[in-house]
């Protein structure tokens, strides 16, 4: 007797999933996509109020302070790879609820410490909060190195007082992607000036001036242009507490002062691939990827190109500019000659209070993914908003003795974070293609046909992003 029904495709869809180091997710249905879906529209939002820091406001501006605009072009390069990363990463979360170093760590029980280790080696330099400590200085004066170190302070009891810290943070970014906002505005009608007519020449003066800044910044402005590093790989944690596809059923990190935490398993949920769950996928993967390139890269993308602009406009070629963050105290004094004593200190707030919320982030997502890490794989029995809290307070103890040191520097230690960002997106996009390619496979280990069908939730095929 005939039947159209494929053998080749498991009942059982978490039978694929290795289970050496870790049980075998759970199988649940996939939650219908969101009707009204401004209400989901966030995750971009933070991913780009964090990724203006470094790259946006101190890496790319200082570039085109010493060289003009020839470099602003790896600004769209880096974001282009990064979308595409990003998505990557959370295509595997959508479809699992899992982050994707859980998803790594299927395959060899220690890779999620290993990239928690480098985040962390990266994030230990607070280049940001010492850049936002700065242009307080600027602005009521004070030690730098001290504002830095109370800002540390306020980003750990915001982090641990919050009851809900996603919300805390989406909010946070909101305001200041709102505060950058106004500043473009404001600088482009009366800033820019006649610079507007050499803007072409981002394409056709293009140039990767090493011998002038370096290989290791130019490589760090690239790896910075957005997010890069362990940035992206928090993209799963974020869409999770965000309630995206199946990482609705993923309690949340909370306050453990404020909040009331819930327990989280180990593992995520998968869904068998009916027609209504596929129907459903395809709906999360589109808005997916429409929150993250409308959100993430166009407002990234266009702080980048407006910031250095910006610098090209009122430092590039000035006599006093040298190779360290004081080019943004020049930037400023022009600016208030050239608009108003109020834009210049109008610039140094924004300025402070972006890198703040970078700040925020930063330690944020450095502590998700070293918590998601040790309560998964190593300490199942703990309370998971605890452990993010301690490690939140930590970092923030680590970033005072850096400070006490006397690495202040902010161009130096965020050069430092950005390469070891680069090595980190380096390693985890290979392990991104084998964990989203090796869900697709049958039981007999190939990508039988009736299993590749429904390949939109984890394969990476042409056909998945319609």
């Amino acid at each position: 007797m005939s039947t159209d029904r494929d053998d080749t495709v498991p009942t059982d869809p978490s039978a694929l999933f290795p289970t050496k180091y870790l049980p075998a997710p759970q199988v649940r249905e996939l939650p219908a996509p969101p009707l009204n879906q401004w209400r989901f529209v966030g995750p971009g939002i933070i991913a780009a109020g964090v990724g203006l820091a470094s790259g946006e406001f101190i890496l790319f501006p200082y570039i085109a302070s010493q060289i003009g605009l020839g470099f602003v072009w790896a600004a769209l390069l880096g974001l282009i790879t990064q979308y595409f990363l990003n998505m990557e990463i959370e295509r595997y979360t959508l479809a699992t609820g899992e982050t994707a170093l859980t998803g790594f760590s299927r395959m060899w029980r220690h890779w999620g410490l290993v990239f928690a280790i480098l985040a962390y080696f990266a994030n230990l330099w607070p280049a940001w909060v010492t850049s936002s400590g700065t242009l307080f200085s600027y602005v009521f004066g004070g030690s730098a190195a001290v504002i830095a170190v109370v800002l540390l302070v306020l980003v750990g009891a915001i982090l641990t007082l919050a009851p809900v810290v996603y919300n805390a943070l989406e909010r946070a970014q909101m305001l200041k992607v709102a505060a950058v906002v106004l500043l473009l505005i404001v600088g482009a009608l009366f800033a820019v000036g006649s610079a507007w007519a050499d803007v072409p020449r981002i394409a056709t003066e293009a140039q990767f001036p090493a011998a002038q800044l370096g290989f290791a910044t130019l490589m760090g402005a690239l790896a910075f242009a957005g997010a890069g590093g362990g940035q992206n790989l928090v993209q799963s944690n974020w869409i999770r507490d965000k309630g995206f596809g199946m990482g609705s059923y993923v309690p949340r990190i909370v306050s453990p002062l404020t909040g009331e935490p819930e327990a989280r398993g180990r593992v995520g949920y998968v869904f068998v691939p009916s027609d209504q769950n596929l129907e459903r996928w395809r709906g999360w993967w589109r808005f997916a990827n429409r929150e993250q390139l409308w959100t993430f890269v166009l407002i990234s993308f266009l702080s980048i190109v407006f910031m250095s602009l910006l610098a090209y406009a009122t430092v590039f070629g000035h006599p006093d500019v040298t190779n360290d963050i004081s080019f943004l105290k020049i930037e400023g004094n022009v600016l208030m000659d050239r608009v108003g004593t109020w834009f210049g200190y109008f610039f140094w707030v924004v300025g402070a209070v972006s890198l703040f919320a970078a700040a925020l982030g930063i330690v944020d997502y450095t502590s998700r993914l070293a918590a998601d890490v040790l309560k998964t794989m190593y300490f199942p029995e703990v309370n998971e908003s605890k452990l993010y809290a301690g490690l939140v307070w930590g970092l923030a103890v680590l970033g005072i003795i850096v400070i006490s040191a006397g690495f202040s520097q902010p161009i130096v230690l965020a050069v430092i974070a950005a390469c070891v960002g680069g090595v980190m997106m380096f390693i985890y996009s290979g392990l991104l293609i084998v964990i989203n390619k090796s869900c697709c496979r049958s039981r007999s280990g190939s990508a039988g046909s009736g299993w590749a069908r429904w390949s939109g939730p984890w394969c990476s095929s042409a056909s998945s992003r319609s």
